[in-house]
């Protein structure tokens, strides 16, 4: 029997995306699911070309941009299906894609999948957000199966297979409904940014499975929502990775974290040094903004401890650093890594 999927896209002022992107979505080739337009309070026009093109689609227009986090959370009470499918509004799809999807939900204890996804300019590649799915070091650096830091490899099957992963992208993942629930879904003080490996890192602490499945195909423009070149998207990424480590870490919290400050610091000069002074700034500015949170998060992480007991799965952590295996060892590729399939 088929599961049935809730597509959710937050989108802002975003008409153009949607023109080229949505049609793909609605027409995809799966007999259960539904479409809902999360509509951050879009004054392009949005709503009124969705309603009027596709009337399938389910619009929810809210009162203010809450970003993509709060945008999902407050979608998903309009879904009415058991599977959650987050979805960026400049994703193109292939028309099988929630039919591959839904053979990976078709195997016990699956709970988030991520499709493989692809760039949207350049369709033989990975793209930066997720590629094959993404994966953590020891450390809490992310990085994914065909893309570590700006390295994006050639999709020649090489990360085909389907296995567990640390964390799918919030570019496209599926999640059943009950677990996001239960989760207590987005962290929606993180707004933009690693807001879904916070999600998944608990759900891996809730004893969920999350993989990926790279027969489902997906293709990402990118920068929907920031700029990849954007200072705020630096200092959203820098400050939740953060919070997201006072989260989530089971041990060694402080020493871990005091390292990544000081890497932090590397960062902020490398960029002053490549003439992005703005992006030193935003680090600077993340900072404050973490410290300034850092007993809030700690008490969160103290609820956490009672509520999640499992510990982090040590199998999907990099047990090296990526930083170091990157820069110094100079291992571009996923399958240069030592210590991971």
């Amino acid at each position: 029997m088929n599961n049935s999927f809730s597509v959710i896209i937050v989108t802002w002022n975003a008409l153009h995306h949607l023109k080229t992107f949505l049609p793909s979505v609605v027409h995809s080739n799966y007999p259960n699911f539904e479409v809902i337009l999360a509509n951050n309070a879009s004054d392009d026009g949005s709503a009124d070309w969705v309603r009027d093109t596709y009337p399938s689609c389910k619009i929810v227009t809210y009162d203010n941009n809450y970003g993509y986090a709060r945008g999902n959370n407050m979608a998903v009470k309009y879904a009415e299906n058991e599977i959650l499918v987050f979805l960026n509004n400049d994703v193109k799809t292939d028309p099988d894609w929630l039919s591959e999807l839904d053979k990976a939900f078709q195997v016990e204890n699956t709970d988030i999948v991520q499709p493989k996804i692809l760039s949207y300019e350049k369709p033989r590649f990975f793209e930066y957000a997720g590629a094959s799915g993404g994966m953590i070091d020891r450390l809490g650096y992310p990085f994914c199966r065909g893309r570590i830091f700006d390295h994006l490899e050639k999709d020649e099957g090489q990360y085909d297979e389907q296995l567990p992963i640390f964390w799918a992208s919030g570019a496209a993942f599926a999640i059943r409904k009950d677990l996001f629930l239960h989760s207590g879904g987005f962290d929606e003080e993180f707004e933009f940014h690693m807001e879904e490996i916070d999600l998944c890192w608990r759900c891996l602490k809730m004893g969920a499975n999350v993989s990926v499945q790279p027969s489902s195909v997906v293709y990402h423009l990118g920068g929907g929502s920031l700029n990849a070149h954007s200072s705020k998207k630096t200092y959203y990424n820098y400050r939740n990775s953060l919070l997201m480590l006072v989260k989530n870490l089971d041990r060694f919290i402080f020493s871990k974290i005091f390292i990544r400050l000081l890497l932090d610091g590397v960062a902020g000069i490398r960029e002053l040094l490549l003439g992005k002074p703005k992006n030193t700034f935003a680090i600077v500015a993340a900072h404050f903004s973490f410290y300034g949170r850092l007993g809030a998060y700690i008490r969160i992480r103290k609820e956490m401890k009672n509520k999640f007991t499992i510990k982090t799965p040590g199998q999907l952590v990099y047990p090296r650093l990526i930083v170091f295996d990157y820069f110094i060892r100079k291992r571009k590729r996923y399958s240069d890594l030592e210590g991971l399939k």
